[in-house]
């Protein structure tokens, strides 16, 4: 018998982890911007921003050390926007990255 994992809090697909990293993202064809990513998951990522980003909207996070990872935006509100991940990323970097930029 198969066990089913239970499933993930607030409708989310995978556990997020509150991080604090100064970024760069570019959207598809545009200039890099500086971001705050807050929050970080396996499939995706929160940041906050002034820059006005449309929902469906390519777009390129880079993280330090890391070369760019492709993305689109999930949502966006007055201060920021989520991104799911077109790639997800691998378990150790996604913990590697949460141990190397603990958030609050």
């Amino acid at each position: 018998m198969r066990v089913q994992p239970p499933p993930p809090l607030n409708g989310r697909v995978a556990d997020r982890k509150s991080v604090v990293i100064a970024a760069h993202l570019r959207e598809f064809g545009g200039s890099r911007m500086d971001v705050d990513v807050h929050d970080l998951s396996l499939t995706g990522f929160r940041t906050d921003c002034i820059f006005k980003v449309a929902v469906g909207a390519r777009v390129y996070l880079t993280l330090p050390s890391f070369s760019a990872m492709e993305a689109i935006v999930a949502w966006r509100d007055n201060s920021g926007f989520g991104c799911k991940f077109v790639q997800p990323l691998h378990s150790a970097v996604f913990d590697m990255i949460a141990r190397r930029h603990p958030g609050f």
